[in-house]
Order: C-alpha cells, then sequence, then structure tokens
C-alpha cells in the first residue's frame, strides 16, 4: 500500500538521509569524488531540510511504501523559469526515491500527485531540471509526457558543473 503526505519539520533527518542516497545514486559518478562528497555534506544536512520546511514555499510531500518511506519530492507553486512564458507555474525541485523502490511505479504515482496538487492550486505547468547524463529519470520524464524547454549548467562545485534539461508539462 502506498500513502503520500506533507512533510513537517520533524521529518528534515529522514529528508536529509533519502537525498543523500539518491543524489549519489543518480549523481555521484557526474563530477570527481571529493566535489560530490563536498555537494551531499554541504547541501543534505539535517538543518538545510529544517530550514526549507520552516518556509511555506517549500512543500514537500514524502511517498510511503508499505509505511516505510520510499522518497519524497520537493515542490515549489509560482516559480517562474526564463525557459516557459507562463508565469503560474511550479517547480518541482526534487522527485528522489531509494533505490531499492525502483521498479514499484512509485515515481509516478509520486509525480502524479505533485500534477495533481499543482492543478488544484491554479498552476499552468510543472518544470523541473535534470542532469543530461540522467537517462533513467529522463525516459521516466519522458514517459509522464514532460518536454525539453530549455537547458542550464547546474554547479556542482566551482570547478564542476553539471549540463541539465529544463523540462516543462502544460496543464
Amino acid at each position: 500500500m502506498h500513502t503520500i503526505r506533507k512533510a513537517t519539520i520533524t521529518d528534515a533527518k529522514k529528508l536529509a538521509e533519502i537525498a543523500k542516497a539518491s543524489f549519489l545514486v543518480a549523481h555521484g559518478h557526474s563530477a570527481p569524488k571529493k566535489d560530490i562528497d563536498n555537494y551531499v555534506a554541504k547541501n543534505f544536512k539535517e538543518l538545510n531540510f529544517q530550514q526549507e520546511l520552516e518556509n511555506p514555499k517549500n512543500l514537500y510531500f514524502l511517498i510511503y511504501s508499505d509505511d516505510k518511506i520510499a522518497g519524497y519530492s520537493k515542490l515549489i507553486l509560482n516559480s517562474a523559469n526564463e525557459n516557459v512564458a507562463d508565469k503560474n507555474i511550479a517547480q518541482m525541485s526534487r522527485l528522489y526515491l531509494l533505490e531499492e523502490f525502483y521498479g514499484l511505479s512509485l515515481g509516478k504515482e509520486l509525480f502524479n500527485f505533485n500534477v495533481a496538487f499543482s492543478k488544484q492550486n491554479n498552476q499552468k505547468g510543472i518544470w523541473l531540471a535534470v542532469w543530461i547524463e540522467n537517462q533513467r529519470a529522463i525516459k521516466f520524464y519522458t514517459k509522464m509526457g514532460i518536454k525539453k524547454v530549455g537547458s542550464f549548467d547546474y554547479e556542482i562545485s566551482e570547478a564542476n558543473s553539471n549540463p541539465n534539461h529544463i523540462l516543462f508539462l502544460e496543464f
């Protein structure tokens, strides 16, 4: 059985753990190990998640499989992107699943939840960035009907940036 609920400040530690594990699976080989380790240590601290959860614009949703947290998403409503003309659009900043839950359609379920939530909040679409070498994610988002609308470089360290696609799903 799968359930989705909004995350609270008490979930910060678990979010940090999922973020670290999921990021390393998808991006761990995208830059030198030292740069990846520094990025993860800096960006996926429990305190960072506590601070983000205190800001009402950051909406985190946890997905459970049989009462075990399998992953999460981060959604920001009314987050414009220079590659999209509409202004009332949501940014899905993250959709992370733990590797042990791959293949259970949890990503699809969480994605569809974010789309429905965005529509209920008068958004005209949803956008996200994905590393161009993350073929698993690109294949998933393509299946979900998302189109490439732009690109940008995501900084991992001062010396390393990863090229990303900007993807958009218009409602």
